[in-house]
């Protein structure tokens, strides 16, 4: 580097995988900075010994004591300071938000490079549309607050964006089988490594496959936009039959009723007579 680096911010995208990720500018500002702000100082470490680099490290996420983000802002008035997550790039479902907040409240000057991203490496992975999407980070654990999640996003015109626990897939995988009824998805896990996949498919099919291969990794979920609403009662029909296969008919109506806009109160008399 030929100047050091001015005071303030640097935002950087690490790698979530692959090592070979890291762009040469990444390493250029890490190599410039005089303490790096990380998530896991074991996990940083690892990659600054694979750059050759020795830096000072300062453990930091959004839920650190308020004293901890006043001393890096503090330091940030004089010194260069990185911002780094263990994986991608910083703030997307990661820490720093808070961080960055109050810098640019502080008139303190952010640099953000560009680089390593789980969910725009799904979605141009998966093969859905691209033009629109929404990413919603992780779903909520609870199954109440999950469903209530996926009904405020249904009417969405975009596909969605979701991260993923390996432990958590097969009951995510039935929520949004339920609540976002006849769309496609995909499920990318293991990105940039070794065992890299991309699976897509209706969420029953997914279902049944990871039951019998169970998955291991973190993972991205990315789940098509609506399907056209439904011209008439026979167009539904193959949704309700699809629904019915795993909901009771008061179930498998309401998730129609929220795909095409048709009468609720209709398809579950049709659900009925299918049943």
């Amino acid at each position: 580097m030929d100047q050091p680096l001015l005071p303030g911010l640097y935002i950087v995208a690490t790698p979530i995988g692959n090592l070979g990720d890291i762009t040469l500018r990444a390493i250029e500002v890490l190599r410039g900075v005089d303490a790096v702000a990380c998530e896991d100082t074991r996990v940083t470490g690892r990659l600054m010994q694979h750059l050759g680099l020795k830096k000072r490290l300062i453990r930091y996420d959004d839920h650190a004591e308020e004293t901890a983000r006043e001393g890096l802002l503090a330091l940030m008035e004089s010194q260069a300071v990185a911002l780094v997550s263990d994986a991608g790039t910083p703030l997307v479902s990661d820490p720093g938000y808070r961080l960055v907040k109050e810098a640019r409240a502080r008139g303190l000057a952010i640099t953000s490079l560009p680089g390593p991203c789980a969910a725009i490496m799904g979605i141009t992975l998966a093969g859905l549309p691209s033009d629109r999407f929404l990413f919603a980070g992780f779903l909520p654990p609870r199954e109440k607050a999950r469903a209530e999640a996926l009904a405020e996003l249904a009417a969405v015109p975009a596909s969605l964006v979701f991260y993923e626990t390996a432990p958590r897939l097969l009951d995510t995988l039935a929520a949004i089988g339920a609540g976002l009824p006849g769309r496609e998805m995909a499920v990318a896990r293991e990105l940039t490594k070794l065992f890299e996949e991309c699976r897509t498919g209706t969420p029953d099919a997914l279902i049944a496959h990871y039951t019998a291969h169970p998955p291991k990794g973190e993972i991205v979920l990315v789940v098509g936009p609506p399907v056209a609403r439904a011209a008439s009662m026979a167009d539904a029909e193959a949704l309700l039959r699809a629904e019915l296969a795993h909901a009771k008919p008061s179930q498998a109506a309401a998730a129609v009723a929220r795909a095409t806009g048709l009468d609720r109160k209709a398809l579950y008399q049709l659900a009925l007579d299918l049943k």
